[in-house]
């Protein structure tokens, strides 16, 4: 820290109603911590934000200073940018109160709202946003990059049911951005990440959903992959938006519905979900098991909240974890090959192989109409994650990783999903990630931050 940080600590402290935490402060290490245990950063001070108005002394304070900013939502990011070494992280967690208007089917949530917060708000009124599937993953940062999970071929992603947000900009002015007012920038945030600004209130179009939903689960061994993705490929196309079926390569949990003979054995799983009827989804579990036998299946109805804390325990904090993603419009046979050959490599139980089909709501969405960068024909988003409990495990899961990603790319379109690409990527590869927007981005970006304060992400440069 330099010696004008360190003057004005003292300052910061006065000016802030939530918790200054310096090097060498209790509870220090707690907070630097995040979700991936391999980042190990150490920022000079953690400002843990009551109020908007902390959030603003950070910023006058970071400037000043000459520290690096970071933004921590719910730090649930596999290149870890929510801290910053030396610099200054802005923590949101205190920001996480959500409230709802179900008449008017709106929820407003704060910038440091977890998908758990804003999942048990919304489903006291049986309502529900698309978003994400862990639930302690973080709103703010998972919207900004575009938000898709079970309900995305329902309601779209989380930016497309964005209705405005409070933003606080690097100038540490507090604006509101929504159709009708700073719509560039609101066109930005949509898509462009954590480029433009601290979000500390967003506000959300809301849809009907459970309370209990209909879950499906069929498992079938590793030496299977090619019939179950095939089978994949003929049956989840030609579902209704009721469905959601992802496609999961893991290995088999030591559940109570798992058979004993195949707990952690590797293999490809049909996750299926409805949100309409229950012979509805029966019949769809019956077509699957009758094309393709499984090695076991588990059905049970069960709460939408429940739905969403399903991965909450193999993505749990303390993993080390590395990941990659890309898109596919089609699961052609040579791309088939492609993850029959690699997933069967993982070394780690917990690493998975997901698919996310997009289609539906999601490519209704013009898609000039937010900075959303993966496009919005219908396609599969694929994360290959690489997962393991001890820093040793790490360097096969990681090499693992980037084998069966690299394997992928003949077979993939555009860049990649922005939130799993994390930072310090180089200039062509975020213009290749954006293309025609960049340049639309690239000038807003120099109408509300020229200085480039938030770069620790997918960053855009000022024009």
């Amino acid at each position: 820290m330099t010696q004008t940080a360190e003057r004005g600590i003292g300052e910061l402290r006065a000016a802030v109603g939530g918790a200054v935490i310096a090097q060498g402060d209790d509870g220090y290490d707690d907070a630097r911590r995040v979700w991936n245990a391999e980042v190990d950063r150490r920022p000079a001070v953690v400002v843990r934000c009551a109020s908007v108005e902390d959030v603003q002394a950070a910023l006058r304070y970071a400037v000043a200073a000459g520290l690096e900013v970071s933004v921590r939502g719910g730090a649930h990011n596999a290149a870890g940018s929510a801290v910053v070494d030396d610099g200054l992280v802005i923590d949101l967690s205190l920001l996480n109160q959500v409230s709802v208007d179900p008449e008017a089917r709106r929820a407003r949530a704060g910038g440091g709202a977890l998908l758990g917060d804003l999942d048990a708000a919304t489903q006291e009124h049986g309502l529900a946003v698309p978003a994400g599937m862990i639930s302690h993953t973080g709103v703010g940062g998972l919207t900004l990059g575009g938000g898709m999970g079970w309900l995305t071929r329902i309601g779209g992603m989380s930016i497309d049911n964005l209705v405005s947000v409070q933003v606080v900009t690097a100038d540490a002015r507090v604006l509101r951005a929504a159709e009708d007012e700073n719509a560039d920038l609101f066109w930005a945030l949509r898509g462009g990440g954590g480029n433009f600004g601290v979000v500390t209130e967003f506000e959300f179009k809301l849809y009907a959903v459970g309370p209990l939903v209909h879950y499906g689960l069929l498992f079938w061994g590793v030496d299977q992959a090619t019939d179950v993705l095939k089978l994949a490929r003929e049956v989840i196309p030609t579902l209704s938006r009721e469905f959601n079926v992802v496609i999961a390569g893991l290995s088999a949990p030591p559940a109570p519905f798992v058979p004993e003979q195949f707990h952690f054995q590797p293999g490809y799983g049909l996750v299926v979900i409805g949100f309409g009827s229950q012979e509805g989804h029966a019949e769809l579990l019956e077509r699957l098991r009758t094309a393709l036998p499984p090695l076991f299946e588990f059905a049970t109805p069960m709460p939408y909240v429940a739905l969403q804390q399903m991965l909450d325990e193999p993505n749990a904090w303390g993993h080390y974890v590395y990941e990659k993603n890309c898109y596919l419009e089609e699961l052609t046979d040579e791309a088939i090959a492609v993850f029959a050959e690699h997933f069967a490599r993982k070394q780690s139980p917990l690493s998975v192989n997901l698919f996310y089909r997009l289609d539906e709501a999601y490519s209704e969405v013009p898609d000039d109409a937010t900075a959303f960068a993966g496009g919005r024909s219908p396609r599969y988003a694929t994360f290959v994650v690489g997962l393991g409990l001890t820093a040793e495990q790490l360097p096969a899961e990681r090499e693992w990783v980037r084998s069966f990603w690299t394997a992928l790319l003949p077979h993939t379109v555009g860049a990649g999903y922005v939130n799993a690409l994390g930072e310090d990527l180089p200039d062509d590869k975020v213009r290749q990630v954006y293309g025609d927007k960049y340049d639309r981005l690239a000038r807003i970006k120099t109408e509300y931050d020229p200085a480039n304060v938030f770069h620790r992400n997918a960053n855009i440069k000022p024009a």
